[in-house]
């Protein structure tokens, strides 16, 4: 067990190792500088030119989100019909069906969005060429957007007044070809030299130790896990995601999908101190982020190696930790660290079942997702972060009489309204959905749908409610991880997560550009004694305290009747 821990702890430490210098490099990348990949200038410049685009040209805030969702909707109608119409396209040796119009609907926004979400087994939900042009495709693409919007905040607050956060294009196309690319194909190479596999044929037949025939599912799977890991999409390649050791061969490969979940995220966080020259507040963020995410490690750690107070109450030892749903070459402490890993970040993706986890440990998980800001999804958990920011500038202004300012822009109504609505928005939707799903669950369990809401839940009581408030809290936070006791292939699932997904993906956008672009278009005021700092530690702890009251104020009372009520009746 000691060497479990040490193994996550060797984990972590690696990435923030190498986050910093890769934050060096992405602020190279978008400052102009130069940087090992500027051989790939003329294919970007090429790219430009047949898209007749002007990568010089800058864009205000309305022209950038403009440019982002209109290449959005694009991809929602490509996928959209090619997952309903994939069983009549070539790529498919297994011979698997076309998806139902929910269930497309479902996963094209999932993917658009970087959630993820999975409503289908991989092996048997699509074909070679939706996974690879699809999924694969949307993982980059995504990722790529997030970061994009990410960078133009940096640029709202890198001049004193300004009216342009770059060009959305340039941005886009710089984060594929000289951040994800690379890096996936390192990561892609080493998985399949562990045994991932990379081919294009159909099924193995192969016949097991006990003499059963069994047919194996393989297929270009190294290199959409990669993107999946690095662009915190998550989505499993198989139905079991990384559980699966074609996914996740060894405890070597498990070490890189977890260090690959968050390097980009951290790294942008640096990155912003590079780029806008305040380093000592993206150290901050960073202290604040690590404060939560450490906390929530220790605490996953420590139930999932105690084991469960269930079956020690049945004389059962458990020398290696609560092993129900987790794979014996990962171990209890690295499933505990990757669920963290991967709610963090809006990853989602899966070593060991999350609906297995210790109540408390399910119950940080959920937290984790609902804060959604803690390192986030590539890009967007920074923007998350940024809205915290703003309220917390707000109040400590109030708290000290002076107009809130943030990098030397007051902070005005406008922009605490856009925060707010941000921030009620998601509660809303999580606990909405929740509340509409045990509705349904109680008064129509027999409506005539794929899966009746009587045969939703796995588990009965606190968990099953805990499984239904994962759905939602999951497709709020973009994150696509599940309780995945739950039966969501059916048109109440698939409709009503895809709506949230929607608008828990772009509206959290939105309204940080918003605001960065309102604030980048003020006076500057430079700073004197009196002003605000908000790289000190006494803001970083103020940040802390706005997390954690609104958090609490929202999400309490869901969690205590799940997560919290479940643990109780375990140690009545």
């Amino acid at each position: 067990m000691n060497s479990e821990i040490l193994g996550v702890i060797i984990t972590f430490l690696l990435t923030v190792l190498l986050a910093i210098p890769l934050g060096k490099y992405i602020a190279n990348v978008f400052s102009g500088e130069r940087t090992l990949m500027d051989f790939m200038h003329p294919i970007e410049r090429f790219i430009f030119r047949v898209c007749g685009i002007d990568p010089t040209k800058g864009m205000n805030w309305k022209e950038f989100l403009k440019a982002m969702l209109t290449i959005n909707l694009v991809w929602f109608v490509y996928g959209f019909f090619m997952l309903v119409f994939q069983d009549k396209l070539p790529l498919n040796p297994d011979g698997n069906p076309g998806q139902t119009p929910d269930l497309a609907f479902n996963t094209i926004i999932s993917f658009v969005v970087n959630c993820n979400l999975q409503h289908y087994s991989g092996e048997t939900g699509l074909t070679y060429l939706t996974q690879t042009f699809v999924i694969c495709f949307l993982q980059f693409v995504s990722a790529a957007t997030g970061i994009a919007c990410l960078v133009a905040l940096f640029n709202a607050f890198k001049e004193k007044t300004t009216g342009n956060l770059g060009n959305f294009w340039s941005i886009f196309l710089k984060s594929i070809t000289r951040i994800l690319l690379p890096l996936s194909l390192i990561v892609a190479v080493i998985l399949a030299f562990n045994g991932t596999p990379t081919s294009y044929k159909g099924k193995d037949t192969i016949v097991t130790l006990q003499g059963d025939t069994q047919h194996v599912s393989r297929g270009p799977a190294a290199g959409i896990i990669a993107i999946k890991q690095l662009g915190t999409n998550g989505g499993g390649y198989f139905g079991a995601n990384s559980s699966v050791p074609f996914e996740n061969p060894n405890y070597f490969t498990n070490i890189v999908e977890a260090w690959s979940i968050t390097i980009i995220s951290i790294a942008l966080i640096f990155a912003m101190g590079y780029y806008i020259n305040r380093q000592k507040l993206a150290w901050l963020i960073f202290g604040v982020m690590t404060c939560f995410y450490l906390l929530f490690v220790i605490n996953n750690v420590y139930f999932e190696t105690q084991g469960n107070p269930e079956i020690t109450r049945l004389g059962i030892a458990q020398a290696t930790g609560a092993m129900e749903g987790k794979e014996v070459r990962i171990g209890a402490a690295a499933t505990a660290y990757w669920s963290v890993a991967t709610t963090s970040t809006s990853n989602g993706s899966v070593n060991g079942m999350h609906d297995s986890l210790m109540p408390l440990s399910g119950g940080v998980v959920l937290l984790d997702m609902m804060i959604n800001a803690l390192y986030g999804g590539v890009g967007v958990g920074l923007l998350n972060y940024f809205i915290f920011i703003i309220i917390a500038v707000f109040i400590s202004g109030l708290m000290v009489g002076r107009t809130p300012e943030f990098l030397g822009h007051k902070v005005e109504a406008k922009e605490i309204k856009i925060a707010a609505l941000v921030t009620l928005l998601s509660a809303f939707l999580i606990k909405a959905g929740t509340a509409f799903a045990a509705y349904m669950v109680v008064h129509h369990a027999n409506a005539n749908w794929a899966v009746q809401p009587s045969a939703w839940l796995n588990n009965p009581g606190y968990h099953g409610f805990s499984e239904m408030l994962y759905e939602y809290t999951s497709a709020n936070a973009n994150n696509g991880s599940g309780f995945e006791g739950l039966g969501d292939n059916n048109i109440w699932w698939n409709v009503t997560t895809g709506i949230v997904l929607l608008l828990a993906r772009f509206l959290p956008i939105i309204g940080p550009l918003a605001i960065a672009g309102s604030l980048a278009g003020k006076k500057y005021i430079p700073e004197t004694a009196g002003t605000l700092r908000t790289d000190s530690v006494t803001f970083g702890i103020m940040t802390i305290a706005v997390i954690v009251i609104v958090t609490a104020l929202s999400y309490f009372p869901p969690l205590a009747l799940g997560p919290i009520a479940e643990y109780f009746s375990m140690h009545h």
